[in-house]
């Protein structure tokens, strides 16, 4: 099941969207030039061959454009003329030219990149020869007097590129719709008008002047290539000014927030390791009470270079997180790997001499760190920065100079009291007592339900309180719930079953208003998620689920079915492990099911039929 997981993962949407594209490009290209170069006359070889050496010349021009790997140049302009002039047949047997050459000169470039630019140009240049065409557009001449036709063909051209770029970056990065196409546009649209006005240019200059229309026309967009160059090396100059700690050189919080975006993604997509280390200076604030904030400045600095120059060959993101705080984004790294090379630079940092050390109880400088790895199941960027933090917490209390690692080195030191949370829990639960005193036993039952299988699959101290406490308060939306709604004898209209599921999210924005509870946000949002992906809010599927909410919809699910529910029936015991065995695969888990059912069977009376309200085991 594993295996089979995770090949259907790697076949990511973003990489159908290009097989699809690839497909309709080259379709169209057979179509419409069905290799007619094959019948050329020596006098169109010799067009061709002029039109595909203007178009590598400026081709080999290019400049970056956002988004980040965007690249641009005016060869758009060259294509866009033999359209105007010889028409679409011949403007695609110039692009296969220039694709198969470009190909061999770029060998660096995947070939899927190669296929799917020139898939994306045919499109182009074919819907745009028709509207020009279908707009009374004449081939060989320039018409004044039909503006139209060279407008909206232009604009065409121009959104049909837009659309095949926005789609992919788009589905690659999975940013918001509306936004990323507005940010894609405003970026853009200054070099695509200019090219689109160059085409213009360049046919009147050909019709007009024939070779030596070309030779001007190329010295223009040398010189308009240049300047675009200068403009967006400047452009990304400033923008990296801006992702930079002006202290310590290292990137900002705010291009770390941003670089974990995309290195999570990218970790996601390529099934790679993602590590992340949180560094913090030990008794920072006893050395700056000692020699003052300047010489403190001067050690965050200190450290700072060193962390720049120990990453500099790596693909390691280093980045001040704020104050004292440094964070270490490590793409390829596993957790050992990763504690490796942070112990090592911790290791080395000791052996570092700096003034003023006496004054640390350790005799050197040294940092406490904490170490996370990223995993498929985690909600959001947020927990992998949570677990970090954790572990470095829990280095901190080792008694600092060490590295710990989230999952590895936090143990069950002491029994876990959650009773003052439980309690604080409660007093908002109560207010189902008067609202919905089902819901209210049904997350005691799940509570418990939680707290036996904590222990059988062996959670560590804080895993289990996560666990449990989010059981406890999974279904703490249905308070906003309508009474008449949740409390409803018959069937639930499709508007109603909106509204019920709208509990999800109004549960996460009120456990957003209480910080301790933050991190239970995934077992309030994420418990009517299936394995399947069909479940609401966000369509999850498989492991993207993290694991302690997979069981928690395992848990919430037997207990619906098998107490009495005002939009229900009841099942017994039995139907209800049928039921879940059933739905084992599409709805739940199929190992946490299993796991699940054992612990039922083995708990349960052998002639226990029925988990009625007045025998249910885990009664308040």
């Amino acid at each position: 099941m594993t295996n089979l997981y995770s090949k259907i993962k790697k076949l990511d949407i973003s990489m159908w969207y290009i097989v699809f594209l690839c497909l309709g490009g080259f379709l169209t290209f057979q179509n419409i030039n069905g290799w007619a170069f094959f019948h050329y006359s020596s006098e169109q070889w010799v067009q061709l061959y002029v039109m595909v050496g203007a178009t590598l010349i400026l081709n080999s021009l290019m400049f970056r454009l956002p988004p980040e790997g965007n690249l641009m140049s005016f060869d758009s302009s060259i294509y866009l003329a033999c359209v105007f002039i010889y028409g679409s047949e011949f403007t695609l047997s110039v692009l296969l030219i220039c694709s198969l050459l470009y190909a061999v000169y770029k060998r660096g470039i995947p070939w899927w990149k190669q296929c799917t630019n020139f898939a994306l140009y045919s499109i182009m240049i074919s819907l745009c020869y028709k509207v020009f065409l279908s707009l009374g557009g004449s081939l060989g001449t320039v018409d004044s007097l039909n503006l139209t036709s060279y407008i909206v063909s232009l604009a065409v051209y121009f959104i049909v590129n837009t659309l095949g770029l926005f789609l992919y970056y788009y589905l690659l990065y999975r940013k918001d719709l509306i936004n990323t196409l507005k940010g894609f546009v405003k970026d853009t649209v200054l070099v695509y008008l200019c090219m689109l006005i160059l085409s213009l240019v360049l046919c009147v200059l050909i019709v007009n002047n024939g070779t030596l229309g070309l030779i001007l026309f190329l010295s223009l967009g040398i010189m308009l290539s240049h300047a675009f160059r200068l403009l967006f090396s400047m452009y990304h100059q400033i923008l990296n000014r801006s992702n930079i700690d002006q202290r310590t050189a290292l990137y900002n919080h705010s291009f770390f927030e941003s670089s974990l975006d995309y290195h999570i993604i990218e970790a996601k997509v390529n099934d790679r390791p993602l590590s992340l280390a949180m560094i913090d200076i030990d008794d920072f604030k006893k050395y700056n009470d000692s020699f003052g904030h300047l010489k403190g400045d001067l050690l965050i600095s200190f450290l700072g270079s060193m962390l720049k120059e120990e990453t500099k060959d790596t693909s390691i993101v280093a980045s001040r997180y704020g104050g004292e705080e440094f964070t270490l984004l490590m793409p390829g790294y596993d957790y050992e790997k990763a504690r490796h090379f942070v112990d090592k630079l911790r290791k080395k940092l000791n052996d570092t001499p700096f003034d003023g050390v006496e004054v640390f109880p350790h005799k050197c400088l040294s940092f406490s760190a904490g170490i996370a790895q990223y995993s498929i199941d985690l909600y959001d960027k947020s927990q992998l920065v949570d677990h970090a933090d954790k572990a470095l917490y829990y280095a901190k209390k080792q008694g600092k100079n060490t590295v710990h690692t989230y999952g590895c080195d936090l143990t069950m030191e002491d029994e876990l009291d959650l009773s003052h949370e439980v309690n604080y829990i409660e007093q908002q639960l109560n207010l189902f007592m008067y609202k919905d005193i089902d819901t209210f036993k049904h997350s005691k039952r799940v509570y418990k339900y939680a707290l036996d299988m904590s222990s059988i699959l062996s959670l560590d101290k804080e895993e289990k309180r996560e666990f449990v406490l989010g059981a406890l308060i999974h279904d703490i939306g249905k308070l906003e719930i309508p009474w008449g709604v949740l409390n409803k004898e018959g069937k639930l209209t499709p508007e109603e079953w909106e509204t019920i599921k709208q509990h999800v999210t109004w549960g996460k924005k009120i456990a957003l208003t209480d910080p301790r509870f933050r991190d239970l946000i995934p077992y309030i949002e994420l418990h009517h998620e299936r394995f399947d992906g069909k479940g609401y809010p966000h369509g999850l599927k498989g492991k993207e689920i993290p694991k302690l909410c997979r069981m928690l919809t395992v848990l919430d699910s037997f207990d619906a079915m098998t107490t009495e529910r005002p939009y229900q029936k009841t099942k017994t015991l039995q139907e209800g492990i049928i039921e879940l065995r059933a739905c084992a695969g599409t709805q739940f888990d199929p190992e946490l099911v299993e796991i699940f059912i054992a612990y039922i069977l083995e708990r349960s009376p052998k002639n226990d039929l029925t988990m009625q309200e007045e025998t249910a085991p885990y009664m308040v």
